[in-house]
């Protein structure tokens, strides 16, 4: 067992493997990566298609790209790694120090001030989600068919398979930051992450229901680990521009879907911008490696409504190449007349996502700032969740 696994790794694993027309087989127990038991259920067939090549090449890539697209969820978000709330700079007019921003900051979008030399801030979150549809089809309800036979002059397939998948994320992310230089700071986010997952999978022929696979799984552990440096080229008053570079190592475990694999690199450019209690922040980023090369934007706008309280709001959006789109194919069945068989096809096309964030950040006391969001998904591509909800607790070192 490796590092990220042994960190806090448990996973427990009940799967139960029949064949149609058969008795449910006995229940097995074991240790396996997440991985595999997702690939048990969407690879276990029990429709007769008479073409075996192009049923496993299905079923493997439909298996592919759930994988992707779930690891492009857990994995891959961006971390909470916007400035640090409280950020001073030295007014000569005064001859001291002073807050250079009424507001305390966004969550996942970078803002162009530095904390300052010798500045640091730590945090922690949890951010929480149960994913609901893959493409816009919706994966708990038991209607989510993954292979068909269909007699042309019906309306229903007469013997078809679908699955039931439940996933769900729990991310506890550590976060830091030290200013480096008055114009450089260096952040790092250390997410733990737990996984659990409920599947089933039933064969229906003719009204008759055999179920062939059901898995309950769940694994904890390290997920891949983000260190970025933030450089301000332009910081004023009523606004700057800073550019970021980012890393994220692959420190979690790939077989447990908690990691990419591979280490990925963000080049980040950021544009702020404030005039009273408002505050307008906007990046644009690329990134290469990991999981696959991706564009992203972030904006936010912070208002700060009465002393001590931030309220933001947030429109993220990412486009991740190559992650594949899941859909419905068609294609005569080999040895019957009359018949299609439907399977589950996925492309390599990418997928463009987008989430608004809506949240407030408070000064519950001295430099320790409480933080809360839901963040809701606003287009369907992709795996999908519901309301996804993170609190947070961010200390700064005060002057």
């Amino acid at each position: 067992m490796n590092a990220s696994t042994g960190l806090a790794r448990g996973c427990r694993i009940a799967l139960v493997v029949g064949i149609a027309a058969l008795a449910p087989a006995t229940a097995a127990a074991q240790d396996a990566p997440l991985s595999q038991v997702l690939s048990l259920l969407l690879t276990n067939r029990a429709v007769q298609t008479d073409d075996f090549q192009r049923d496993a090449a299905a079923a493997d890539a439909t298996r592919d790209t759930v994988t992707k697209l779930l690891i492009a969820e857990v994995a891959t978000q961006p971390p909470s790694l916007s400035s640090v709330a409280f950020v001073y700079r030295f007014n000569p007019g005064l001859g001291t120090v002073e807050r250079a921003s009424a507001s305390f900051g966004s969550f996942f979008t970078e803002r162009s001030l530095t904390a300052g030399r010798g500045q640091a801030a730590f945090g922690v979150s949890l951010r929480t989600a149960r994913y609901q549809k893959l493409d816009g089809l919706d994966l708990r309800d038991g209607q989510f068919l993954t292979t068909a036979n269909q007699f042309r002059d019906e309306s229903q397939p007469f013997d078809v398979e679908t699955l039931t998948l439940d996933l769900r994320s729990r991310v506890l992310t550590f976060t830091g930051t030290i200013g480096v230089t008055d114009r450089l700071d260096v952040s790092a986010a250390v997410p733990i992450v737990s996984l659990s997952m409920t599947g089933q999978r039933v064969n229906t022929y003719r009204g008759e229901r055999v179920v062939q696979a059901v898995a309950d799984a769940s694994v904890s552990g390290l997920g891949d680990v983000a260190v970025r440096g933030k450089y301000g080229l332009v910081n004023g008053r009523a606004g700057g521009l800073a550019v970021a570079a980012e890393v994220r190592l692959p420190s979690g475990n790939e077989a447990d879907l908690l990691g990419a694999g591979d280490a990925a690199f963000s080049a980040l450019v950021i544009g702020s911008g404030e005039r009273g209690a408002v505050g307008y922040h906007a990046n644009l980023s690329v990134s290469g490696g990991g999981l696959s090369n991706e564009f992203a934007y972030r904006g936010a706008i912070c208002i700060e409504p009465m002393e001590r309280v931030t309220l933001v709001g947030e429109l993220l959006g990412r486009r991740v190449a190559d992650a594949g789109r899941i859909s419905a194919m068609r294609a005569s069945h080999p040895t019957i007349r009359n018949v299609d068989t439907i399977r589950l096809v996925s492309d390599d096309t990418s997928v463009s996502t987008a989430a608004a964030v809506f949240g407030a950040k408070w000064n519950a006391t001295g430099t320790w700032i409480l933080a809360g969001h839901v963040m809701l998904p606003v287009t369907d591509r992709g795996l999908r969740s519901g309301v996804v909800t993170q609190i947070g607790l961010d200390y700064a070192f005060g002057r």
